[in-house]
């Protein structure tokens, strides 16, 4: 633009083709060939790569530098490939057949296959893409849209590790808002931020509609040459769908004066279009592998997939008000009369579905107003103009002063309509009406870029400066939004339908309503079954009998800990048969923890098989949870005898029974619980199961076949272990709690269970480090008061850790994932344990056995 032949302005870096700017970042290589596999264009750096220079490879086979591995892997990927927009991806290819091991993606180009390689990140094998689904379960529990966005940033850079991860939200004239973010807590907040629609051009924001994921490891990259620059047709390769695309140059000074030295943004597709930007900024170069940025790109595509529902909820909330809107005027002119007879009440229903300062009715020339509007000299002028502006649909604005210039006299009363038209011809509206609201609107830094003479020539150099610079609006009234111009929408069509039944011809006009508002609402059944259907094999088994959420979650959770005590029990005997007894007497510890006196067991000790341990973990834990919620154990008197003995074939027969408690009922129906006592055995284990409901106390009477048992033996003492002092341990919380609490796991989503515990349990700060070398950098800033360490970090362990925090005098539990066996040897065997899957309760519990230690 330097030759002042071009006209400088807000469109100029709309014209920038940052599709075709012939260069790709350095971390990574490009190949581009023809269908017949002829190499037409080739990254400045494969000379490293393949020993070749890059022109002398321009017109040669691809197949000739190839491994017979990666091209069967670059055949099926082609064979597969869906369009122009898509992209595939595949891992730990043997590129040369050297052994050395990357990641490639292929897609097309015009009539040409882009193939871009990047080295494998050795080391590191973890499958990102499964943590996306734990992270969509936990979004989905998110209230609002709001919840739903800062929980998506959250999550998102717990899998990235970007320093600042935001939700971007575009707004129709192509500006955005930063609605929620999440920070590392040491760079400053973005939140509530406005940003001007020249920061995102439009030809970038049509990229960000085809290629859902962009990724920029280094501002400062000098970025890699492709040869030759043009085809012989003088057309440049067409990188849209590329991930080594090298930035634009004013995009990399735009970075740079943020301070930033990498980004990420991952698009929110809302029904085809563009609704936003997860954004990622990084102070320091940041490479992502493939898999990191494959999750990402798929985690993106999920969130959007949630808002969408949230907004159709949303949606069909505001749409079942409208009906009942609808309902409830039609009821009101069934007896006859006029529109403007009942327009005060139909006044006070609008507003409860669409709230305004002021509305009037202008039907068969005759006027009526309640609340805060211009006078009817005034109207009759706005309505020869809405006869032009929004003749037979609704029609909104929230600064109407800007468009209609009489409407400046008036402004005091009135700054924004919405006007629905009530008529066949475009002469009766009710008009709902809102007063000026004064605004503040925050931006990031001055939104009014001025031409300045670049280091790129003459052109709208980027802010440099990323201040809040606060603009007052005048003249508007808070916006109309989609969801009330929709509810308007099936309000006019209400008011027409009220019309019509006035001018005697309604009938007609109703049943096709009628007929529209059943397909929508089987529409929307659809989706809603849709979503439900994705989440219902989690929650149907477990569901009955469940009154709270709490419940629920409280009947799900004990049943997985009651397997996982199961299984470290198993575990802790080398996967050889275990003790019955052992099995008893942990289940009551756990449930029974108080009256583990009233539980005896008597007869001969089983060792029961592994296959067959678990089935059984989850009888006892039904029972004895039953008897302690309903039974013997409910009250201070009850008891519970468990008899051993052996039959004559060398099979098991347990008899339970509950005696001197409350009195029983036999129940009236069977949830999932009764199930797993009474079919459970019978099913898995081919034995019988037999429960009935005397008053006196529940009997059951299980056999188990000689097969899943190994031997009888002579029980072991019972060693009741001592109570926990929980009063001890929210004491020491207490004392902890006022440092940073310091998480060291390396499954994010375990992590942030982790952090929500130790949140129940007051710790305010809680960081998270996923290494070694995160953790201490966090320990060695003396602000660690308390350590929660995962034993195994894929191929290390948190001992050096540990080590550093005994230094330091800082306390310190352990969570392990192979059972408390893994530390009973070694320098820590006495530190307290939590066994995963854990909970409040044990981490509690081992809180207080650190104080007693």
């Amino acid at each position: 633009m330097a030759d002042g032949m071009h006209r400088v302005d807000l469109n100029t870096c709309d014209l920038e083709p940052i599709h075709i700017i012939g260069r790709i970042q350095s971390f990574g290589w490009l190949l581009s060939f023809s269908s017949d596999w002829i190499i037409n264009h080739v990254s400045a750096n494969c000379e490293d790569l393949f020993e070749v220079s890059p022109r002398d490879m321009v017109g040669l086979p691809a197949t000739q530098f190839l491994s017979p591995n990666a091209l069967h892997d670059v055949r099926t990927r082609l064979q597969i490939l869906g369009g122009a927009s898509t992209v595939e991806r595949v891992f730990e290819v043997d590129l040369r057949g050297d052994g050395r091991l990357f990641d490639m993606a292929v897609h097309v180009s015009g009539r040409s296959y882009v193939l871009e390689i990047e080295p494998h990140e050795g080391g590191r094998r973890r499958d990102f893409v499964s943590y996306v689904r734990p992270m969509i379960d936990r979004m989905r529990q998110s209230t609002s849209i709001e919840q739903l966005c800062a929980s998506a940033a959250r999550h998102l850079r717990g899998l990235t590790g970007f320093d600042r991860v935001m939700v971007y939200r575009f707004e129709g004239d192509g500006a955005g808002e930063v609605v929620a973010e999440s920070l590392n807590g040491m760079v400053d907040s973005f939140k509530g931020l406005h940003f001007p629609a020249s920061d995102i051009p439009a030809q970038a924001r049509r990229l960000y509609t085809r290629n859902l994921l962009r990724i920029i490891s280094d501002v400062d990259d000098p970025t890699v040459e492709i040869h030759p620059t043009t085809d012989p047709n003088g057309d440049p390769l067409d990188l849209s769908m590329s991930g080594l695309r090298a930035v634009s140059p004013i995009h990399v000074e735009y970075l740079r004066n943020m301070g930033v030295k990498a980004s990420m943004s991952v698009s929110i597709i809302r029904r085809g279009k563009l609704w936003g930007l997860m954004a990622c900024h990084h102070y320091s170069p940041l490479r992502l592998s493939y898999s990191v940025r494959t999750a990402s790109e798929l985690f993106g595509e999920f969130f959007a997939y949630l808002l969408e529902q949230k907004e159709t909820d949303f949606a069909l909330a505001q749409r079942t008000a409208s009906m009942r809107l609808h309902d409830e005027m039609m009821s009101r002119v069934a007896a006859g009369g006029s529109l403007l007879e009942a327009f005060e009440d139909f006044s006070d229903s609008i507003a409860r579905v669409i709230p305004f300062d002021g509305v009037i009715g202008w039907v068969d020339g005759q006027f009526r107003s309640h609340g805060s509007v211009p006078n009817q000299v005034q109207f009759s002028e706005l309505a020869r103009f809405l006869n032009t502006a929004g003749a037979s649909t609704v029609w909104s604005t929230d600064a109407i002063g800007s468009v209609f210039a009489p409407a400046r006299e008036w402004s005091d009363r009135a700054a924004g309509l919405l006007a629905l038209p009530v008529s066949r011809s475009p002469r009766d509206y009710i008009v709902l009406f809102r007063r000026e609201q004064l605004r503040e609107v925050n931006w990031a830094g001055n939104p009014e870029k001025s031409i300045e003479l670049g280091p790129l020539g003459a052109r709208l150099t980027p802010r440099k400066s990323f201040e809040i610079w606060k603009e007052e609006r005048r003249g508007h009234s808070r916006p109309w939004t989609e969801e009330e111009t929709l509810a308007a929408d099936a309000l006019r069509i209400t008011l027409l339908e009220v019309v019509l039944r006035l001018a005697d011809a309604v009938h007609a006009e109703r049943e096709q309503a009628t007929r529209q508002q059943d397909v929508l609402i089987a529409e929307l059944n659809h989706r809603v079954r849709n979503i439900l259907n994705l989440i219902r094999g989690l929650v149907t088994q477990s569901k009955e009998g469940a009154a709270t959420i709490d419940e629920f979650a409280e009947i799900v959770g004990s049943r997985i800990h009651a397997l996982a005590r199961a299984h470290d029990q198993v575990t802790l005997k080398d996967w050889t048969p275990s003790s019955l007894y052992d099995l008893i007497r942990t289940e009551a510890a756990a449930y029974a923890a108080g009256n583990a006196d009233r539980v005896a067991i008597d007869g001969p000790d089983a060792l029961i098989a592994p296959s067959a341990f678990t089935t059984l973990a989850l009888v006892f834990h039904e029972l004895m949870t039953n008897s302690c919620k309903y039974g013997a154990l409910s009250d201070s008197r009850g008891t519970v005898t468990i008899t051993l003995s052996r039959d004559d074939d060398g099979s098991l027969e347990i008899d339970w029974r509950e005696a001197d408690g409350p009195p029983v009922k036999t129940p009236t129906r069977r949830g999932f619980g009764s199930t797993i006592i009474e079919r459970t055995i019978p099913h898995e284990l081919g034995g019988s199961a037999s429960v009935i409901y005397p008053q006196e106390g529940l009997k059951a009477l299980f056999l188990l076949p000689a097969e899943h048992v190994a031997s009888f033996e002579t029980p072991s003492p019972s060693e009741h272990p001592p109570a926990v002092d929980m009063a001890v341990s929210d004491g020491l919380a207490g004392a902890l709690k006022q440092g940073t609490a310091l998480i060291v796991e390396d499954n994010i989503i375990i992590a942030m269970e982790a952090e929500d515990v130790l949140r129940g349990l007051g710790f305010a700060d809680c960081r998270i480090a996923g290494s070694v070398s995160a953790a201490m950098a966090l320990v060695e800033t003396g602000q660690v008061s308390f350590a929660m360490l995962d034993i195994n970090l894929g191929r290390d362990t948190s001992e050096p850790v540990a080590h550093a925090l005994e230094e330091r005098g800082v306390p310190f539990i352990f969570a392990s994932g192979y059972g408390e066996r893994s530390l009973l040897t070694g320098t820590f065997k006495d530190a307290p344990v939590v066994t995963k899957p854990y909970g409040e309760r044990e981490v509690r519990a081992a809180i207080a056995r650190l104080h007693k230690g």
